[in-house]
């Protein structure tokens, strides 16, 4: 359907990369490094729809035929905001904080032309069960999550034995709301 365009995911994310192939969508990835820091008093649901947009508008400018594809993932866990861990303690502090409770991952996506932009937000609720030190020291050990927000990635061993629910789309928790992502393309290129 969007063959007329030339589609930039302006991303390193390999999940990102993966989702957008399977949706049969022809494109170019590249990745982007801006600085994620974002103004303190955002409200948290805000903060990857933000740098979403942040990490569109540092990209270079586009030609006619151009779409450029930016996208952030949060772990919100009782309202605070939880990136990328730095390191093991972070990760394993990060998911003891998220072991037999409730979270909100909200992934932020940013499709922009020359001339029309578009950005939005998709929330899904996730529910860990109670995790033991062992199976977060395996995860950590194993998997070494350091490139997730909240330190885990849905689609991965953690995920697999850990989440109890999800509430929403599990592709917004692996970073790419496909559904809305679609629609985005089909209203920017209309």
């Amino acid at each position: 359907m969007f063959n007329n365009y030339n589609i930039i995911l302006a991303s390193g994310s390999p999940r990102r990369k993966e989702l957008l192939e399977k949706m049969d969508i022809a494109f170019e990835q590249t990745s982007l490094d801006i600085d994620e820091s974002f103004p303190h008093e955002l409200p948290a649901n805000e903060v990857a729809e933000y740098l979403a947009v942040e990490k569109s508008m540092a990209f270079r400018d586009l030609t006619e035929k151009e779409i450029l594809i930016t996208a952030d993932t949060t772990v919100i866990h009782q309202n605070k905001v939880l990136n990328k861990a730095a390191d093991k303690a972070e990760a394993r502090e990060m998911l003891e904080r998220l072991s037999g409770s409730e979270h909100e991952v909200v992934s932020g996506v940013c499709v922009r032309t020359r001339d029309k932009k578009i950005s939005f937000s998709s929330t899904t609720s996730v529910k860990f069960h109670e995790l033991t030190d062992a199976e977060i020291e395996h995860y950590i050990e194993r998997y070494e999550p350091f490139d997730k927000a909240g330190a885990y990635g849905i689609q991965e061993w953690i995920g697999l034995i850990g989440i109890e629910e999800i509430e929403g789309s599990y592709f917004t928790v692996m970073g790419l709301p496909t559904f809305d992502l679609y629609g985005a393309l089909k209203e920017i290129t209309s």
